[in-house]
């Protein structure tokens, strides 16, 4: 990845593209390009579409898996990748293979495979959580796929910041600064802006754009805030998910949930008596996704 600036798209208002100068935004791939536009053809062919999947074999072997996940607690199981994209859908599936692919576009390094861990989980435990709660709108392969992109911009900077490693620590510590406020500070950008900018280059829906943007924003849930329903709702599922990671599997804790703990339970509509239940499943899923 090269030191050159990157060209965002000319719909970013200025303080973010000014924040992007400097960092390279992989482009969106071919075989993504393709898909979509076969997908926004009045009558799709899923033929073509498996074809040009299944020449990648590793994209096939990962859309299948993911059909077949017990997180979308769907009947039916894939055996091809026709079939994959018949039980999930073309939006879905879309949306599943730029996860794929985004996860190949790094090096395969031990910190780079910790990190696509963390992301796979977080997306599972949140989609597990869409499920469970059950709030009409709310849809599991949405909170997956939001799960798993919500981080998409940390691999970039790690790839452009040699130092950004030791950025990510002092931010998970402090306990009152934004987490975002603390890479700009150190970086002058902030992987919630770089994520935003790569998900809607990549095709995913506005609404999950946007909430990547202000996933750490301290006033995103607040009682006053002009996000959108959904978007806070992906964003505090998000937070449990990785709240739920790290108590169940003793990981490090960061100071992410004692700033969005109350905000996401508000948002989600969960007391006190609810948030127990759920921690005692949660041990469960988190126990058959390692």
């Amino acid at each position: 990845m090269t030191d050159s600036p990157s060209h965002p798209s000319p719909n970013l208002d200025p303080q973010l593209e000014r924040s992007l100068l400097g960092i390279e935004i992989p482009p969106c791939p071919e075989i993504l390009i393709r898909i979509m536009d076969e997908m926004h053809k009045e009558e799709p062919d899923y033929h073509r579409l498996s074809d040009l999947i299944s020449a990648d074999v590793a994209l096939a072997a990962g859309l299948i898996k993911t059909t077949n996940s017990p997180f979308f607690a769907r009947s039916q199981r894939a055996r091809s990748v026709h079939d994959a994209l018949t039980i999930l859908g073309l939006r879905v599936a879309s949306h599943t293979i730029a996860g794929i692919i985004l996860r190949n576009l790094f090096p395969n390094t031990p910190i780079m495979v910790r990190f696509w861990d963390a992301s796979a989980r977080t997306a599972r435990l949140s989609a597990w959580l869409a499920y469970k709660l059950d709030i009409p709108g709310f849809h599991s392969e949405d909170a997956y796929t939001f799960g798993l992109f919500h981080d998409c911009g940390i691999p970039i900077l790690m790839m452009r910041f040699p130092q950004y490693k030791e950025v990510l620590g002092q931010a998970n510590r402090n306990t009152q600064t934004e987490f975002t406020a603390i890479e700009e500070s150190l970086v002058q950008t902030n992987h919630a802006v770089v994520g935003s900018a790569l998900t809607r280059s990549w095709w995913l829906p506005e609404d999950m754009c946007q909430a990547i943007r202000h996933h750490h924003d301290l006033t995103a849930l607040t009682p006053d805030s002009t996000l959108p329903k959904l978007h806070r709702q992906f964003i505090a599922t998000t937070q449990f998910a990785e709240h739920f990671s790290q108590q169940q599997l003793g990981l490090d804790f960061t100071e992410e949930w004692p700033k969005f703990c109350a905000a996401s339970l508000e948002t989600l509509q969960i007391d006190e008596e609810d948030l127990e239940f759920l921690y005692a499943e949660a041990r469960q899923v988190v126990s058959a996704s390692e």
